[in-house]
């Protein structure tokens, strides 16, 4: 199964490469990327747009999912997502505001403010997700909680982006909608950095993961410190989230249905090949969203949430159907 997931990773970033409004030979792909006598316009659509954008699919992705296992894993509940629960939400508001704020002053925002905003308003929102999850006893209330917070978190940020000045309305627009478009380089550096640090930092707590989906009883038992334990899981869900909104804006779905689909095809729940395996599984949901988003309408592009919605919602509404039928 990993073998398939690899091979149709290859072919996904050959074609993203490959297809848009200029078609590049997969021939010439190769040339292209390797500077050997490759034409100018095609070598500057590779390097300078469509490969920045692929790459900022796979990291962001991969994160997505990563965030969602993790949430899933803290609350034991197959529906918890950033986006479902409103974290996404929070974090777009926090970005928000202080993107809105520093244009309206003319300052550039760097990478590390947008990362470090999106955290803030994700461990913000998360916190009111915390203090539900204490009050109600019903997996199905948390999960309208969520939502509801994250309408009002929509709502203001939406109220913002109105009364915002033109020039803010145009680069909060395309964000606020979801998109990889108008990646550079500078970006992909940094989102790499923090997601696979923070990926790698996951992968090291396999075996506490594995202990504690087995029960907390069974977690302490095993020596793990349940209170520390919580914090740093929330923590690494809450980066790799602020990693996505800071670069791509809110993403639907991917966080609730990568992972469910991925312990599906492995028949697995085991950390240690679950946790790569969400992580490969989001690049490629992500990567063929993305395809769709800029392919199927060009030149008209669609916002990336738009089309994981599409796909996403099904295995939700799925796992809800499933849920049910067990209860």
């Amino acid at each position: 199964m990993l073998a398939i997931l690899l091979i149709l990773f290859i072919i996904l970033i050959i074609l993203n490469i490959n297809l848009g409004s200029v078609s590049v030979r997969i021939g010439d792909i190769g040339k292209i990327l390797f500077d050997q006598g490759a034409n100018i316009t095609e070598h500057d659509i590779i390097w300078k747009i469509r490969l920045p954008r692929t790459m900022a699919a796979v990291i962001l992705g991969g994160a997505l999912a990563l965030s969602g296992f993790l949430l899933q894993t803290y609350f034991n509940n197959p529906i918890a997502g950033p986006y479902v629960l409103g974290i996404s939400s929070g974090s777009k508001l926090v970005v928000a505001i202080v993107m809105v704020m520093a244009l309206s002053r003319h300052y550039a925002v760097s990478s590390a403010a947008l990362i470090t905003a999106a955290f803030v308003g994700a461990m913000i929102t998360m916190g009111f997700v915390l203090l539900v999850a204490r009050t109600v006893q019903r997996s199905s209330m948390l999960i309208v909680s969520g939502v509801m917070i994250g309408y009002i978190c929509s709502a203001i940020t939406d109220f913002i982006i109105t009364f915002a000045d033109d020039a803010s309305i145009v680069n909060l627009h395309n964000w606020s909608n979801g998109s990889f478009s108008g990646t550079s380089w500078v970006d992909v550096k940094v989102m790499a950095v923090v997601t696979l640090l923070t990926s790698a930092i996951v992968f090291l707590m396999s075996k506490p993961i594995g202990a504690y989906q087995l029960g907390e009883s069974y977690a302490q038992n095993m020596g793990v410190n349940i209170r520390l334990f919580r914090i740093i899981l929330v923590s690494l869900s809450s980066i790799l989230c602020a990693c996505v909104i800071a670069f791509a804006g809110p993403i639907s779905f991917v966080g609730i249905a990568v992972p469910h689909l991925i312990k599906a095809l492995l028949r697995t729940s085991k950390p240690l090949i679950v946790i790569p395996a969400c992580f490969l599984g989001g690049a490629i949901f992500c990567l063929g969203c993305d395809l769709i988003a800029r392919t199927v309408f060009a030149p008209l592009e669609l916002s990336i949430s738009s089309v994981t919605a599409v796909f996403g919602a099904p295995v939700v509404i799925g796992i809800m159907l499933r849920k049910r039928e067990r209860g």
